[in-house]
């Protein structure tokens, strides 16, 4: 009976030294560069969160402007880059005339001087709206960007083409699989290395049929990351990364992090084997909404020597703490 136990004793410790030894990221190197920024809605009007619903007008909350910036308008992504993202996170609905509207809600009235669902709308009708309309940090006393928003929703293929060489995450805002297919074919006419520097994600439906149609394209919905990050967790250790891990944009809150095998150089070492791009998000506190590494003390709990991405509503921010070394 003592053999028996020493040999399972002998065999415990033996799988222990492996799944260390596999997992441990002192012995897995990194190449030495900067950490990649995303910036979510690029540089945007910031809102109070409080008690934030998936129906709230958020463009009736804003914060006193900084700024002039509007989200999803090319000034505001042309600011982005130049404050130092590397990639901007864009909605998109289609149109009735067979284009891709970039612009965030699901209906016109919060935003705009329009109303109704943006996807029943022509391109045509869409540029002849005032984005800027409903905006307001005092409770509709003011509204600082009326009349300055007529015309600035722009289409997907007018972004694509005043930034030819940059990096975009196309959000899909419905389950429709039909707009997957609609946005499979805008993108199918881009060269492929343009492709590559395109990611999309949103519901499902879209993103499975986007996947399958292009699965070049590195994509994340939130049915792909569940099912990627818990087999991960489940028989990672092993160093196997989940066929559901494969190409696709994998999100990781940074209290979260910590627990999958080989944080972090190892697991940004088998993501980016297996054609996948890793992107750090805000602590998950069980809420419907994501963060992102938005403010100096989230910044100094990246990992120093971190090269992954960053998810950040806060670009100017997230630019200037890394450039500073403050983590």
């Amino acid at each position: 009976m003592r053999k028996i136990w020493r040999r399972l004793l002998v065999l415990v410790l033996l799988l222990a030294a492996f799944v260390y030894l596999n997992n441990t990221s002192l012995l897995a190197s990194r190449p030495d560069k900067a950490p990649t920024l995303l910036a979510h809605r690029g540089i945007a009007q910031r809102f109070d969160t409080a008690g934030l619903q998936n129906d709230t007008c958020t463009a009736e909350r804003i914060l006193p402007p900084a700024h002039e910036f509007l989200e999803n308008t090319i000034p505001s992504m042309r600011a982005s880059f130049d404050a130092g993202a590397d990639i901007v996170e864009i909605d998109v609905h289609p149109t009735t005339d067979e284009q891709f509207a970039v612009f965030h809600d699901w209906t016109l009235d919060c935003r705009t001087d329009g109303t109704g669902v943006t996807r029943v709308h022509s391109m045509a009708e869409l540029k002849k709206l005032d984005i800027g309309h409903g905006y307001t940090a005092d409770g509709g006393k003011t509204f600082p960007f009326r009349g300055k928003g007529i015309g600035l929703m722009p289409s997907l293929d007018e972004v694509l083409a005043a930034f030819p060489d940059r990096r975009f995450l196309i959000n899909v805002k419905s389950r429709d699989p039909e707009e997957g297919a609609k946005l499979a074919t805008v993108l199918k006419n881009r060269p492929e290395q343009r492709r590559a520097q395109l990611m999309a994600y949103g519901g499902d439906e879209p993103i499975a049929t986007l996947r399958n149609q292009l699965p070049e394209v590195r994509t994340l919905s939130r049915e792909s990351l569940k099912a990627c990050l818990i087999r991960y967790i489940a028989y990672g250790w092993t160093g196997i990364v989940p066929q559901t891990c494969h190409n696709m944009a994998v999100l990781v809150p940074i209290n979260v992090a910590p627990w999958l095998w080989g944080w972090p150089n190892r697991f940004l070492n088998r993501m980016e084997a297996a054609g996948s791009e890793v992107f750090l998000l805000g602590p998950y506190d069980g809420g419907g909404f994501s963060t992102g590494i938005d403010t100096p003390d989230e910044i100094r709990r990246i990992p120093a020597g971190y090269s992954g991405g960053i998810w950040t509503n806060e670009i100017e921010m997230a630019a200037r703490e890394l450039n500073a070394g403050t983590r």
